[in-house]
């Protein structure tokens, strides 16, 4: 098998190294402290909700990259595709705090639950910081409503999250108006190429050349469908059939779209998708009233896509079209 090469130092360091990019890139909106794994926003909201989002790295630019105002008040990064360390979360619950509780949101996985846990029990016995959890399960292929992953629909999540804190809700309110925007979330996953671990060069899962993986997870989790190549029409039809009928989605309801590329998507193709994605969201008699086209949970150079549908309503809709500004996404 041919190793696929990654453009990095050492890869001991490959997690500091980016958040250090991160910080960089910023021009001050973002603060790190020597070796570690947590960005914080350079100025918080005070006595406002502190939002702390996180999960292991590999994904960029989510988790780590979506702080500053109307997001996240920190991040905490695992290593390469783990879970971040109780400790670093600790950490990062401490610097989000300003009085008011922090909300904690990440994706739906074993290993990030138990770290979160940890450290969220770990602050309130040594900062007595309240804090409350929303996890990110979106991810339609998987069935357990409470077991799913939490794939690329935490980009509406940990928006409308961040604008919940930034409306200054209780921590009881913003957990509850960002557990009902993840209920109204649906996803689901396609891939025509794995993605590769960047310290190793192996690929995360096999796929063969003509084949097509549908309802495969961000790290390369099995999906629900093996099959050979279809046309994008094709493609768009299975995908939006599996995501619409989940939650269900009916007649007459308004949506928002995003169509996240995996890594290694070109423009082109998610584009052509879409012309045939919002046909079939306006045969459904969806109403379609935000569209976002762009890399935001993504698994390394993966060539795929995830398609997520989000349930509007007025407060839904409000808080997603907020303002935010971060290195990855800004919106005034």
């Amino acid at each position: 098998m041919t190793k696929v090469h990654k453009i990095i130092n050492d890869p001991e360091n490959i997690v500091d190294e980016v958040l250090d990019g991160l910080v960089a890139i910023s021009r001050g909106l973002l603060t790190r402290e020597p070796g570690s794994r947590v960005i914080r926003r350079a100025e918080v909201d005070e006595g406002k909700v502190g939002l702390v989002v996180g999960g292991g790295s590999g994904h960029e630019p989510m988790y780590g990259a979506f702080v500053g105002p109307g997001l996240a008040a920190a991040s905490v990064s695992g290593d390469i595709f783990a879970a971040p360390a109780p400790p670093h979360v600790q950490e990062a619950i401490e610097a989000a705090n300003t009085g008011a509780g922090v909300l904690l949101v990440y994706g739906n996985y074993a290993g990030d639950v138990m770290n979160f846990d940890m450290g969220a029990e770990d602050a309130l016995d040594d900062s007595e910081i309240e804090t409350k959890t929303v996890l990110v399960r979106d991810d339609v292929a998987t069935p357990d409503l409470e077991g799913r992953r939490g794939i690329g629909g935490a980009f509406y999540v940990v928006k409308a999250a961040g604008a919940a804190c930034a409306k200054g809700q209780s921590l009881e309110e913003a957990a509850a108006t960002t557990e009902r925007v993840q209920h109204n979330t649906r996803t689901i996953g396609v891939a025509v190429k794995a993605g590769t671990l960047p310290d190793t060069g192996k690929l995360t899962f096999e796929l063969g050349d003509d084949e097509i993986e549908i309802g495969l997870g961000v790290h390369g989790e099995v999906g629900v469908e093996r099959s050979k190549m279809m046309s994008a029409d094709d493609l768009a039809v299975n995908m939006v059939d599996r995501v619409a009928d989940d939650l269900p989605f009916e007649k007459g309801d308004r949506v928002a779209v995003l169509m996240n590329n995996l890594g290694a998507t070109t423009q082109m193709e998610l584009l052509i998708v879409y012309r045939k994605v919002a046909e079939l969201l306006e045969a459904r008699g969806l109403q379609v009233e935000r569209t976002d086209i762009g890399a935001h949970f993504t698994s390394q150079e993966m060539a795929g896509f995830s398609l997520t549908l989000l349930k509007l309503d007025d407060e839904i809709a409000e808080l997603i079209a907020a303002p935010c500004e971060s290195v990855p996404f800004t919106q005034a």
